[in-house]
């Protein structure tokens, strides 16, 4: 393990990736998450085009949607190319290069996180009150959504960013993840923490957990609403147009929650692997989420490709 003087100040770090064994990261890896990122980019990329190209996936669920999947894209690749270049040869990143990196990845999977929150009211609003849906979810109001959804977690990324910069790094600048995240980082500062753990505790809990809370609230007032419908029929359809949804939130949430929502103390090589969940598979399996249980994007994909064909 590379060790600098206390003296020193760390100009780069050292990612160990997601074994602290070199012989464990293999040529077949690098193409396993080589392959991953691919079909991420272009799974993604089919659904935006798929949504703007069919006039009939032209509503807010549909809008959301894409923009949710322009943001997969941007935080895979804030990820994955990383990774593939520490498979092969050069494991360092420079201190900028480290901060850069967390500010965008905090970044981008919090505008995530609101944006599978506006997704949830768009469908509470669908199903609990569909006669002022129009009107409710016009697209003035759809727009300011999104920005909301991309503007506020900048700013909370910034904050993380801008107290982790202030920390000094003079002693281990070998961070035992694949990408910089704050935790392994906090754990080389040989400064005082206390601000960035409080930080994290208080406001980064908040950050995390009321995006959870306004999804969960919402899906219990739909599934009140659709104990209501007196059809089974009725009761399907309007279930499955929360199926996808549900699924994604599950799998982004629950890896988050296992990852952040524990003491610094205990972070652990388990963890590395857990964000795999959030920042890799997440962005990777959404394109197949929402088409196979969707038959208006199984719908428009099939248009798409017939065009590209004739």
């Amino acid at each position: 393990m590379e060790k600098v003087n206390q003296t020193s100040s760390v100009s780069e770090f050292i990612l160990l990736g997601l074994s602290s064994r070199p012989e464990d990261q293999t040529p077949p890896l690098f193409i396993l998450f080589l392959t991953m990122y691919l079909v991420t980019i272009i799974g993604n990329l089919l659904i935006i085009v798929a949504i703007h190209s069919d006039p009939q996936l032209q509503n807010p669920m549909y809008f959301f949607l894409s923009f949710l999947s322009f943001t997969d894209i941007c935080f895979t690749t804030t990820v994955v190319p990383r990774m593939l270049v520490n498979f092969l040869s050069e494991k360092t990143i420079s201190y900028a290069g480290c901060l850069t990196q967390m500010y965008f990845i905090y970044a981008l999977g919090n505008t995530d996180s609101c944006l599978l929150v506006v997704m949830a009211f768009d469908r509470y609003v669908a199903i609990c009150d569909p006669f002022h849906y129009v009107t409710t979810m016009n697209h003035h109001r759809c727009v300011l959504l999104v920005a909301f959804s991309f503007s506020l977690p900048h700013l909370h990324s910034l904050l993380h960013t801008l107290l982790l910069n202030r920390l000094s790094f003079c002693d281990s600048n070998v961070i035992y993840h694949f990408f910089c995240d704050i935790k392994p980082l906090l754990k080389l500062s040989c400064s005082s923490t206390f601000v960035n753990e409080i930080m994290i505790t208080s406001e980064g809990s908040i950050v995390l957990v009321t995006p959870f809370l306004c999804i969960t609230f919402s899906y219990i007032r739909i599934f009140i609403t659709v104990l209501k419908i007196p059809s089974a029929a009725g009761k399907r359809k309007a279930f499955s147009t929360c199926g996808s949804h549900l699924t994604v939130v599950t799998l982004f949430y629950g890896s988050i929650f296992y990852v952040y929502l524990q003491p610094l103390s205990t972070y652990a090589v388990r963890d590395r692997v857990a964000t795999l969940a959030y920042t890799v598979l997440s962005s990777l399996l959404n394109p197949f989420i929402y088409t196979l249980r969707n038959r208006d994007m199984e719908r428009g994909l099939r248009k798409l490709m017939a065009r590209r064909k004739s």
